[in-house]
């Protein structure tokens, strides 16, 4: 029997596949569960046409993620910080702080989780922090700490 699957199943198959499986296990688990519907010809299409709108759309954001990347590339913002003279800030600069100043100054809306940073930043200077905008796609943001008394 030929099911379309609707969701992943394990052992199976993933989400759009049409799978050949025993007519009893077909029926009586994959069906009634609603994780499948019968492999006729307008549900193969009808799968096959939902997995190529999935695939156009993971590309698009992809091609999304890119572009912030670019555009996050291309940006450097200014966080200015009560420090000592020796150039160590009283407190700490966090990727929550880059994150919040990046909407504000420049308009780019970034997940603070996204933001890698090994440990706050608590000295004065220029530092490259790497934020990620998609899987496999980086943006390095310039982030330039400036101390006040």
């Amino acid at each position: 029997m030929k099911v379309v699957l609707l969701e992943n199943v394990k052992n199976i198959g993933n989400k759009g596949d049409v799978v050949e499986v025993k007519d009893g296990y077909g029926r009586n688990f994959l069906i009634k569960t609603k994780k499948g519907v019968i492999g006729n010809k307008e549900n193969i299409a009808l799968a096959e046409k939902e997995k190529i709108t999935e695939i156009k759309r993971i590309e698009e954001e992809r091609q999304e993620a890119i572009a912030l990347a670019k555009k996050i590339d291309e940006t450097e913002i200014t966080i200015t910080e009560r420090a000592g003279e020796d150039g160590k800030l009283f407190g700490s600069v966090t990727s929550k702080d880059i994150t919040e100043i990046l909407e504000k100054e420049k308009g780019i809306k970034v997940d603070k989780r996204k933001v890698e940073l090994e440990m706050p930043i608590r000295n004065v200077g220029r530092i490259e922090v790497k934020i990620k905008t998609y899987q496999g796609i980086i943006g390095n943001l310039t982030v330039v700490v400036k101390g006040e008394a």
